[in-house]
């Protein structure tokens, strides 16, 4: 574990009630620089979002089991930046930048809950484009709306369940020194650097989040190497194009996913400079998900087609209500 307990001469009497948040160091006098590209990409990311969930949503066309564990991940990255970026945004202009004992456990078990079921969801996806690709003639036997609805499900259990334990255990943590979180969030490992008690029993939690995050990266990686395979052996040029097309979105937003979560959490032991830190945390709560509307979007011509058809069956129904 990457901090030390507090000795008991480091302790005092006082409870922790609240922490406050440091600031992101090359902001610390012009906070505005940051607020407002911060302003601009959270609200892109949930109109984009939203855009895309709700395209998927009215266009029948779109009603397969690619779509709707698309339209489950962007409405999943509307939660996941919310739970973090307003609470960011609000201390780039408040000078006491602080937040309850309470709502820090909070923002930590649903910043992670849903970032668990976002890998889930992902993990679901590249099954689904396996069988697609791999087994097209038994895909509409396999990718049944039960089974799609199963694994939605299922990821949205596990993904606020196994986090749960972790975060009822660190409520019952002792705070009583320190009280500033060196990070632009309330995360595990930043809070559990201030608890005045032995918190080494967090590494097992470490492993198994380490165990769980590999195991989706091994079946993710697994079945699009298997359908990277099979698209190289299809004869047509422009079948073989759009299978690649098809999965290009997916395999980017995995590797922005999956690759700012293991420079966040599997590190171990290795220790990054405060500056490199929080940059990690803004790409990962941040920029990694910004990308998410832009490629579903502007890299599907379905999904184009989608909006597009989307915004103008809107426009019609304002034209025909002015009439």
């Amino acid at each position: 574990h990457r901090c030390s307990s507090l000795t008991m001469g480091q302790k005092n009497q006082t409870v922790v009630a609240e922490f406050y948040f440091s600031d992101f160091p090359p902001f610390e006098n012009s906070s505005l620089l940051l607020f407002v590209p911060l302003l601009f990409i959270y609200l892109f990311i949930i109109v984009g979002n939203f855009t895309i969930f709700c395209a998927i949503r009215l266009d029948t066309r779109l009603h397969n089991p690619m779509y709707n564990f698309i339209g489950m991940f962007s409405f999943l990255e509307i939660w996941y930046t919310t739970v973090t970026i307003p609470k960011m945004l609000s201390n780039l202009v408040s000078e006491q930048k602080t937040i309850s004992f309470v709502g820090c456990l909070l923002q930590m078990y649903f910043f992670h809950s849903l970032g668990v079921t976002e890998a889930l969801v992902l993990t679901a996806m590249a099954i689904d484009r396996y069988v697609a690709i791999c087994n097209p003639l038994r895909y509409a036997v396999i990718m049944t709306p039960r089974l799609c609805i199963r694994l939605s499900t299922g990821s949205c259990l596990f993904g606020f369940l196994m986090l749960l334990p972790e975060t009822v255990w660190i409520s019952t943590l002792p705070f009583c020194g320190p009280n500033q979180i060196h990070q632009l969030f309330c995360d595990f490992e930043p809070v559990l650097c201030l608890a005045c008690a032995d918190t080494s029993v967090i590494l097992v939690e470490d492993v198994i989040h380490a165990i769980s995050i590999l195991t989706s990266v091994s079946i993710i990686t697994l079945s699009y190497l298997r359908i990277i395979a099979v698209i190289l052996r299809i004869p047509s040029g422009d079948s073989r194009q759009k299978a690649f097309s098809t999965c290009a979105a997916h395999i980017t937003i995995f590797l922005l996913f999956f690759g700012s979560v293991g420079l966040m959490y599997l590190r171990f032991s290795v220790t990054f400079p405060p500056l490199l830190d929080k940059a990690t945390a803004l790409m990962f709560a941040v920029f990694a998900p910004l990308f998410n509307p832009i490629i579903y979007s502007l890299r599907n011509k379905d999904m184009k087609d989608a909006i597009r058809r989307v915004l103008c069956f809107q426009e019609r129904s304002n034209v025909s209500g002015s009439l």
